[in-house]
């Protein structure tokens, strides 16, 4: 069976009768994707699993893709396959272990240095070799470089690949490479790192990654804003009183205290995941839906974002952080914050943001939660049942539902909160829903930006937090010590009422059942 039957077999048994507004497909030729750092965690945890996933679905048909794994560590191929083969674990492949067995034999190991010439140079003429084994004319073969790797080795293993590493000639094939979070520290660091990746590629070539923009449910925000006509009038600041993006863990930092003391729960998730879902949640209708339409509408939110006040800031740290023997003892490093921010536009002037994330804390949870004002003239009088909200769940238990206040069964004329409820698990029961990296690698592939960050979005973002970042980094703002497996700081409860969220009491969504 050749690669093209191969292909349209696996994709035939994952087909649906959903209709694609992706139009890009999969450019036909020879593939390498190598993973730079492919001895470490993220990669054998996220990266390699994402590819086995692509595999099972007919997107790296065998007879055109290459996979070759990169680090210091000195291994064979043999033993990468091992440490790697318990990660891959697929239900949607109709011979698992089978499947397993040729995936990993489209793995190849090469060892060498991030900042020298000689692995690279190796690493080149694998690829090579890879290409003229496929009978790929030279210029005509895709190279995509996966970078597992911490941002201080980026601008090292960049210029390695831009001069050893690189298509020799134009002939239809490219380069492109995939960055990790997190971008910089803050903006002067982030700039650097971009002036310096700029420096060797062009911005089409590069990839800056957000997992969270690959998760199911940001993916289609921008379908349930600009394809409803029920949310056009009413997503505004005239019915929107506030706007919730949250992310809850209920485990601390375990085991990786001295990484995350190093950035703290700010630039971990909030200037870069919630940020990004602010900004499909604000942004206004684009042109197209072409990438760079896309990108320049959240580029304007990013701009319009009015500087954080200290007062509309509460940070803190659960208690036991600092027992991490990685952890300084007198560490101000935040574990828990709620930053409100606000967007000076025609929209949405004088509606809060609450972005709120922590870990320790009593559940583990992301959502977006939209509350909507109180209803003018009530003539029900129920303002105890809450407002309308419309509440989408990014994890764990995909959602979208609407808090609506309905007659409570009966003879007597009594109100209760209700929702109408859209659960994936229970709507879409025989339909897998793509992990994120899976996703966007596919898109890396298929040259599509759209969910990757640009660089004048990354530096909009880091000039609004970075201010707060040097603050608190100086100890001029300190964390607020709260219990693990709380709901972190009582002045965040606080600090969200003032903005004007009113909490529901009585009502939990519990999700529905089969």
């Amino acid at each position: 069976m050749g690669s093209g039957e191969w292909c349209l077999q696996k994709r035939d048994s994952f087909k649906s009768d959903s209709f694609s507004i992706n139009e890009n497909v999969l450019e036909t030729g020879c593939l390498s994707i190598i993973v730079l750092g492919a001895s470490g965690d993220l990669a054998k945890k996220k990266t390699f699993p994402a590819l086995f996933h692509l595999y099972c679905q007919g997107f790296l048909p065998p007879d055109e893709v290459h996979i070759f794994g990169y680090a210091r560590t000195k291994i064979s191929d043999d033993e990468l396959r091992n440490r790697i083969r318990g990660y891959l674990v697929s239900d949607r492949s109709a011979s698992p272990s089978e499947d397993v067995s040729k995936f990993l034999q489209l793995i190849k190991y090469v060892s060498g240095s991030y900042d020298a010439a000689e692995g690279f140079q190796l690493l080149d003429r694998a690829i090579a070799a890879h290409e003229f084994s496929k009978s790929s004319q030279e210029g005509s073969s895709r190279r995509l470089f996966y970078l597992a790797l911490p941002p201080s080795v980026y601008p090292s293993v960049c210029r390695m690949i831009r001069q050893y590493c690189m298509n020799k000639s134009d002939l239809g094939g490219w380069t492109r490479i995939v960055v990790e979070k997190p971008f910089g520290k803050d903006l002067d660091s982030a700039e650097q790192l971009s002036a310096q990746i700029g420096e060797l590629f062009e911005e089409p070539q590069i990839y800056r990654i957000d997992h969270y923009l690959g998760k199911e449910l940001v993916q289609n925000l921008l379908v349930l804003r600009f394809a409803n006509r029920l949310f056009l009038p009413l997503w505004n600041r005239d019915n929107i009183d506030n706007v919730q993006i949250v992310f809850r863990e209920d485990f601390g930092t375990e085991g990786r205290g001295g990484y995350f003391d190093e950035y703290g729960i700010i630039r971990d998730i909030i200037q870069n995941h919630l940020l990004q879902v602010l900004c499909l949640v604000a942004m206004e209708k684009p042109v197209s839906l072409k990438p760079e339409h896309i990108r320049d509408e959240k580029v304007k939110v990013l701009q319009s974002v009015l500087p954080i006040k200290d007062e509309e800031v509460v940070l803190g740290q659960y208690e036991g952080y600092t027992d991490d023997p990685t952890v300084p003892d007198h560490s101000n490093t935040p574990t828990f914050a709620t930053v409100i921010l606000r967007i000076h536009n025609e929209r949405w002037e004088g509606v809060p943001f609450i972005l709120k994330a922590g870990k320790a804390l009593n559940s583990r949870k992301a959502e977006i939660r939209v509350q909507f004002k109180d209803v003018p003239g009530d003539i029900f009088k129920c303002k105890k049942q809450g407002r309308n909200e419309f509440v989408i769940r990014l994890q764990p238990s995909e959602a979208m539902y609407m808090k609506l206040t309905v007659k409570q069964p009966g003879l007597e004329m009594l109100t209760v909160q209700s929702e109408l409820d859209l659960s994936y698990r229970q709507r879409y029961q025989n339909v897998t829903i793509p992990e994120a990296y899976e996703r966007l690698i596919l898109d890396t592939i298929r040259g599509d930006q759209q969910h990757f960050v640009r660089r004048d979005e990354l530096k909009a973002a880091w000039e609004i937090f970075t201010p707060l970042l040097h603050g608190i980094d100086n100890g001029e703002l300190k964390p607020t010590l709260y219990q693990p497996g709380s709901r972190g700081p009582a002045e965040a409860d606080e600090l969200s009422a003032k903005a004007g969220y009113v909490q529901t009491h009585g009502y939990i969504w519990i999700p529905p059942t089969l």
